[in-house]
């Protein structure tokens, strides 16, 4: 179910701009721009990721499930009840799915992904009623600077204009 919240407003797009400083740690590195937190009902950040999975070889090194290994190490629970992801990207299926499995209440993204989202770009696995667990989902949220950051790296890879660029994970 997708909610709305007035883009770059409140504690939503304080904790985007954390998501947006991981992004940049993962394109200095030369990884997909994406970054996430993992933020408990009390605005405790509880998990960073940022994404790698070139650097680590590794296909489920996604920011998300990064940020998700953190926080459930750190309270000692694959659970998350109660807590909110913040992500720059639309989160794609699998990604969704461990969010599921984690039961995350609310998802916060910023750039909509027209290639792999699982928020309701390509599918809504969040509203699809024969699963278990349905977080709340807010999109857009700071989503020009999210989209602008994905931009400006894919177009750089191509060595074309950033006008052109486009965002994939």
């Amino acid at each position: 179910m997708k909610t709305a919240e007035v883009p770059g407003a409140g504690l939503d797009a304080a904790m985007m701009r954390e998501a947006l400083s991981l992004a940049g740690q993962a394109a200095a590195r030369g990884e997909v721009p994406v970054g996430a937190l993992v933020v408990d009902g009390e605005g405790a950040i509880l998990g960073r990721g940022y994404n790698s999975p070139i650097s680590t070889s590794d296909p489920t090194a996604h920011a998300e499930i990064r940020a998700l290994r953190e926080a459930a190490a750190a309270l000692g629970n694959y659970r998350l009840a109660g807590c909110t992801l913040y992500v720059t990207l639309e989160p794609c299926a699998m990604c969704a799915g461990a969010i599921m499995h984690a039961r995350i209440a609310r998802v916060v993204y910023g750039a909509a992904d027209p290639k792999t989202g699982a928020c309701g770009s390509v599918v809504d696995l969040f509203s699809e009623r024969r699963l278990n667990h349905h977080a709340e989902v807010a999109a857009g949220v700071l989503a020009e600077e999210c989209g602008g950051m994905l931009s400006a790296f894919f177009a750089a890879r191509r060595g074309a204009p950033e006008e052109q660029g486009d965002a994939e994970d």
